[in-house]
C-alpha cells in the first residue's frame, strides 16, 4: 500500500479519483435474473448522492467490474461516472491503464472493493476502502472499512470521509443542482 505511513485521513485528503467495484459495493451483491438474459440490481440512493457530491467537489469517479448489465450501465450513466469499465477480466490491468491514460499517480486514487479479486488494486491505491461485509481478507488489508454494508450506504460513507478529510463536507449548495437518486 503506497501510503501506509500516512493516516487514513491524510491519505483520503490526497484523493482526486474514486474508483469502485459494482457488485458488493454499489449493490448488496445480489443479482436478480429477469426473464431470459436480463439482470437487475438494487442501488442505494444515498450512495448515488455520495458519488454526486464527489463529482461536485471535482473528483473523478468510475467503476471497474467483472460483470455488466443494463441496470449497471444505466446507473453509472445517471451518476455521470467518467471511467466505466464493465466485463473486465483483469481489474489491475484496467486500473493501471486508467492511471497511464490520465497521467495520475496511485497515491491520488481511492478504490472501494469487497472481494479477493479486488486485492491487487486495493494494495496499490493511495486510499483503499471496503464495505463492512467485504471478504475478511479484504477488510484486513484496506485502510478504511465502512460501518455500512455494500449497497446500503457504504459508498456514501467513503465519499463523506474523503470530503471531510478535504474540508469539503457539505459542499453542494442550491447552485449545484439536484442530485440523482
Amino acid at each position: 500500500m503506497p501510503s501506509s505511513r500516512r493516516s487514513p485521513r491524510a491519505a483520503a485528503r490526497g484523493v482526486s479519483m474514486v474508483l469502485m467495484d459494482v457488485d458488493g459495493v454499489m449493490t448488496d451483491g445480489g443479482i436478480l435474473f429477469i426473464d431470459g438474459r436480463n439482470e437487475g440490481r438494487v442501488f442505494d440512493a444515498k450512495d448515488g448522492v455520495g458519488i454526486w457530491l464527489l463529482r461536485q467537489a471535482g473528483l473523478a469517479t468510475g467503476v471497474i467490474s467483472g460483470r455488466t448489465s443494463a441496470a449497471v450501465k444505466r446507473r453509472v450513466r445517471e451518476l455521470g461516472m467518467e471511467e466505466v469499465h464493465l466485463r473486465v477480466r483483469n481489474k489491475h490491468q484496467t486500473y493501471r491503464e486508467i492511471l497511464a491514460r490520465r497521467g495520475i499517480s496511485a497515491e491520488s486514487v481511492c478504490f472501494i472493493g469487497d472481494d479477493i479479486v479486488d486485492l491487487e488494486v486495493l494494495a496499490e491505491v493511495g486510499f483503499s476502502a471496503a464495505p463492512a461485509d467485504a471478504h475478511p481478507e479484504v477488510r484486513e488489508r484496506v485502510r478504511f472499512v465502512t460501518r455500512a454494508v455494500g449497497g446500503k450506504g457504504a459508498v456514501r460513507e467513503v465519499a463523506d470521509f474523503i470530503l471531510a478529510a478535504k474540508g469539503r463536507h457539505g459542499i453542494a449548495g442550491p447552485a449545484a443542482g439536484k442530485p440523482p437518486r
